[in-house]
């Protein structure tokens, strides 16, 4: 891309914010500032710190362990990774349904993300990230578990069972990003620097606008504003430099990193769980227009992953977007239970 069309690319998206202004309610009351690691944002459960050292530097990760209770656990972990734009917290009531199941369910926020460290340097890949979770599960002495990833926690998810198969039951993907390689489509590349550029515009109306067209195809409920609060107060606070930049980073390992090609290599049970309205796709908003028409399709996007994947059943929800576990908890965990491998 060429920084004449970038700088164009930036003002023409800020003019369309603006131009949605009113497309869904803003928050009531002062808009919360939270810190660099969302300091100021509870979270449903205890939150935990997994020490550890990493390319030459010490980190934290931030998870919840949530244990149930005696009577009915079943003896079986479930993992969830979180998405781009979400954080542990946004797993919520899956968390506490599959705890309720009897399940011990782990839910990291990964290095980079929410309540864990954004290190200034650090190279980040899917490998590193899996390879970071699978030492938090071992500190914990667990070394079999289903994972669940969401949005770009599935690709994560997909990274995971393809490097650790002997560890995973079976891998889960709700909405995962990733199901078609951007770059080869024709999605222009941006460097570092221009994804960090896109990042200092981001504002709570962005977030809002977009979630309620993507996740929500539409719809708005109060309950979906403490998350975009959750994301704008980080980017409002006084850590606002190095979150713009993790996220920058976290961009490029998204659109560099594709997993569809290894779909076929997959050799774990695997679920996915696809809301069929999701439009989902990394630089649609900055490619030439017949690039653009054909991202995004999640219908067609997903049973061709389905069709890739040895021993895969696919799971439709035709009504609902990008987060159908947050549109529609209650259709999205009976399905979620139905879809489970039994012992």
């Amino acid at each position: 891309m060429t920084r004449p069309f970038f700088a164009a690319w930036l003002l023409s998206g800020m003019a369309a914010l603006a131009g949605h202004a009113h497309a869904a309610a803003p928050a009531a009351g002062p808009e919360p500032v939270y810190g660099a690691e969302l300091e100021g944002f509870d979270y449903p459960a205890p939150v935990e710190r997994f020490r550890f050292e990493s390319q030459r530097q010490p980190l934290q990760m931030a998870y919840l362990d949530l244990q149930p209770t005696p009577s009915e656990a079943n003896g079986r972990v479930v993992v969830l990774l979180h998405g781009k734009n979400f954080c542990a917290a946004t797993w919520e009531g899956t968390m506490r349904f599959l705890q309720s199941q009897g399940y011990r369910v782990i839910v990291p926020d990964q290095i980079g993300f929410c309540k864990s460290s954004k290190p200034a340097a650090y190279q980040y890949s899917f490998q590193q990230l899996a390879h970071n979770t699978r030492a938090l599960l071992e500190s914990l002495g667990i070394t079999r578990y289903i994972v669940i990833g969401h949005s770009t926690g599935g690709m994560l998810a997909a990274r995971m069972a393809l490097m650790f198969p002997a560890q995973l039951e079976q891998l889960v993907m709700v909405n995962p990003i990733g199901l078609e390689d951007w770059k080869a489509e024709g999605v222009p590349s941006l460097t570092v620097d221009q994804w960090h550029a896109r990042e200092q515009q981001v504002t709570a109306e962005r977030i809002r606008n977009y979630q309620r067209s993507t996740y929500y195809v539409g719809e708005w409920r109060p309950e979906y504003e403490q998350w975009v609060q959750m994301l704008a107060g980080m980017y409002r606070g006084p850590g606002r430099d190095i979150i713009t930049w993790q996220s920058a980073l976290l961009y490029d390992m998204i659109f560099t990193q594709p997993v569809v090609y290894e779909f076929g290599r997959l050799a774990v049970p695997t679920l996915l769980l696809i809301g069929e309205k999701d439009s989902t796709a990394i630089g649609r908003e900055f490619s030439p227009p017949d690039v653009k028409a054909r991202l995004g399709n999640y219908p067609v996007l997903a049973r061709r992953a389905a069709a890739a994947i040895p021993d895969a059943r696919l799971r439709l929800f035709p009504q609902l977007g990008h987060a159908p576990q947050m549109q529609d908890p209650q259709g999205f965990h009976r399905a979620l239970l139905e879809g489970l491998v039994k012992k």
